[in-house]
């Protein structure tokens, strides 16, 4: 590999960009002439070792940048970060350049080895780890500070030098990956591999999530139409409904991990080495040795991190769940108003205002996520994770608790509190279709309005400059420069989450959740796909082998509905009615019928194996194989 490096080219006649650096206007020559040197000089120099081209803007500044990097450069990249490739004996292993000539479809002068995604991925993460030596500011501004082991490329966002870094699309490719994707109504499952050659794992695999859950989700929504039509209010019935809506969320969870490793295993994502992760750009401290790899890299004390995380985060977010409950409770005094004002008028318009108070509970809490999800992001940053990993679960998991409690807490009171069944099928109702139209609104239609908008102003300028409409490379970059950025799955899986919990948490109350939730989602595969391919900046593929935390949050949101429903039914007259003595053996019963079904769902999730036995026998051959070759060494 060392060998490799040293024969390496920084020129190369044809030039391919894939990614864009766009610095400040104004930004110092000093600065620029600094950058690229250590964008183009050799590894062996702490530099990056890519290509790099200026490309003048209309008015003649250069401050749009270009990245590439040689076909051997990407090769050698692709090693260094450990991608999983196919053999030619339909196994998957790491790729190294020694035995490159061992991967199917590889061949010298074949450039298309390497999805344009994965080479896209390797020059940001070569940029990434661009890392101070021995520089104390950056040059031509003395105020940005660094010390050995900062990434550069971190300093300069911070300090407002670089404005953003970003892949470019593939205009061929993407046309017909929206064709296929989302160009025509149609009954049938999504693209997963074209999604992910063109925008990695972590997107593709969102996707097979929204897709899988749609359909696990229809058999709910069908048996719990006639429930709602006929408004059956036998309790025999719901005990029904509710047990099969139980069992049915475990198995669709444990098949989901089945679907999850077919699939990543397939991609080469299942296979990748993660434990020796880089630390994440935003990580800083002072450089030391990795003791694990021996590598030179920021070292943080764990000590401190615990401090800020049991000091400082902890209680704000403490604050902030005092604070929505304290919300809550002014809504439960506008839901009492409005109930003293309809007693007074019985009109039609005193009716309507029945439902105000759910709906602007329902925005209130949508504003209160937003807010508090900025807040978590910028604790989270400054608790100073090494790893992105690790960054991502203490992130998800201050916004889950957050949301959780913001979105269920009001329903949890009217259940247990008020035991108000009526107004709490009428809040849940309003809280579920209001967060979904809301959910639609700013996360697709306003984007994609406001893209338009920019796009038909940006073609009448080059229309007035040219005949010729074909997007140049420089009018494409224009363009994609100024679209919004996607700022991950995130939210996407939180919004399932919260469908999950409103579906599932309260079930045998208000059937219908489940026919929303797959409407919804239809919809939702359509505008994500959409916004994916329109409304945003191509985002930087991202490897990964499952969907992370989240399966935890679902598994954790599927044990809690168990606890739920088996109150709510034990709550019913009817139940109430069989135990007319003893209210001490209808709580006993409540908790060895919930025991019972929390004992069912745990010997479910044990025997239905997360992996398939295929899978597994090509795991176990690979691990075979590796300690054949160590015994030989």
């Amino acid at each position: 590999l060392v060998e490799s490096w040293s024969f390496l080219d920084t020129v190369e006649s044809n030039f391919r960009p894939l990614v864009v650096i766009e610095l400040a206007k104004g930004t110092k020559e000093e600065t620029i002439e600094w950058l690229t040197k250590r964008i183009v000089d050799k590894k062996a120099n702490g530099g990056a070792q890519l290509l790099i081209k200026p490309m003048v803007t209309e008015d003649g500044v250069e401050n749009i940048y270009l990245v590439g990097a040689s076909h051997l450069r990407l090769l050698l990249g692709a090693e260094a970060v450990g991608l999983v490739k196919e053999c030619s004996d339909n196994s998957m292993r790491t790729f190294t350049y020694s035995s490159r000539k061992t991967f199917k479809h590889f061949a010298d002068d074949n450039h298309n080895f390497l999805t344009m995604a994965e080479c896209q991925y390797i020059i940001k993460h070569e940029l990434e780890n661009l890392r101070a030596k021995n520089e104390k500011m950056i040059p031509g501004y003395p105020q940005a500070k660094l010390y050995p082991g900062k990434s550069i490329v971190r300093r300069l966002l911070t300090s407002g030098i670089l404005v953003q870094i970003f892949p470019l699309h593939d205009r061929e490719e993407l046309k017909k990956l929206s064709h296929s994707w989302y160009g025509r109504v149609k009954v049938g499952y999504q693209p997963l591999d074209d999604i992910r050659c063109y925008f990695g794992e972590t997107i593709a695999l969102y996707f097979g999530f929204l897709e899988y859950f749609t359909f696990a989700l229809i058999p709910m929504a069908v048996i719990g139409i006639p429930y709602y039509v006929f408004a059956w209010e036998d309790y025999d019935k719901y005990v029904m409904f509710a047990t099969f809506n139980l069992l049915w969320s475990t198995v669709i969870l444990e098949v989901w991990k089945r679907i999850c490793a077919i699939l990543t295993y397939r991609w080469g994502t299942l296979l990748m080495k993660r434990q020796f992760e880089e630390p994440r750009p935003g990580f800083h401290g002072v450089l030391g040795i990795n003791p694990v790899t021996g590598r030179e890299e920021p070292v943080y004390s764990s000590i401190k991190r615990q401090l800020r995380i049991y000091l400082v985060s902890l209680p704000f977010v403490c604050l902030c769940l005092y604070f929505s409950l304290y919300v809550m409770m002014i809504y439960f005094d506008l839901e009492q108003w409005a109930l003293d004002y309809h007693k007074e008028n019985e009109s039609n318009f005193s009716s309507l205002m029945l439902y105000v108070p759910s709906i602007i509970y329902a925005v209130v809490i949508e504003i209160m996520n937003r807010i508090y999800r900025y807040a978590a992001e910028f604790l989270t940053s400054w608790e100073n994770h090494r790893l992105e990993s690790s960054y991502q679960n203490h992130l998800i998991l201050k916004v889950l608790v957050f949301n959780f409690l913001n979105c269920f807490a009001s329903l949890f009171y009217i259940a247990f509190v008020l035991f108000d069944m009526k107004l709490l099928r009428q809040s849940l109702a309003t809280l579920l279709i209001t967060s979904q139209i809301l959910n639609q609104f700013a996360e697709s239609l306003l984007p994609y309005w406001l893209q338009k908008r920019y796009n038909r102003r940006m073609k009448k300028r080059m229309c007035s400059k040219k005949t010729d409409m074909d997007l140049s490379l420089a009018e494409q970059v224009n363009m994609e420069k100024e679209m919004g950025t996607y700022l991950g799955t995130f939210d996407d899986y939180l919004e399932l989450f919260l469908q999950f919990g409103y579906v599932s948490l309260f079930s045998c109350v208000y059937p219908l959740a489940a026919v929303f939730a797959v409407l919804n989602n239809i919809t939702e595969i359509y505008s994500d796909a959409l916004k994916m391919c329109r409304v945003y900046k191509r985002p930087f593929a991202e490897p990964t082998a499952n969907i992370g935390v989240w399966q935890l949050a679902f598994e954790t949101m599927s044990v809690i509905s168990v606890v739920t429903n088996c109150i709510l039914i034990g709550m019913s007259p009817q139940v109430d009615a069989l135990f007319p003595d003893s209210k001490m053996d209808l709580v006993l019963t409540v908790a060895l019928v919930e025991h019972l079904l929390l004992a069912i769902k745990f010997i479910m999730a044990f025997v239905i194996p997360d992996k398939p036995r295929d899978i597994q026998t090509k795991l176990a051959k690979l691990e075979f194989e590796s300690l054949e070759a160590l015994k030989q060494q």
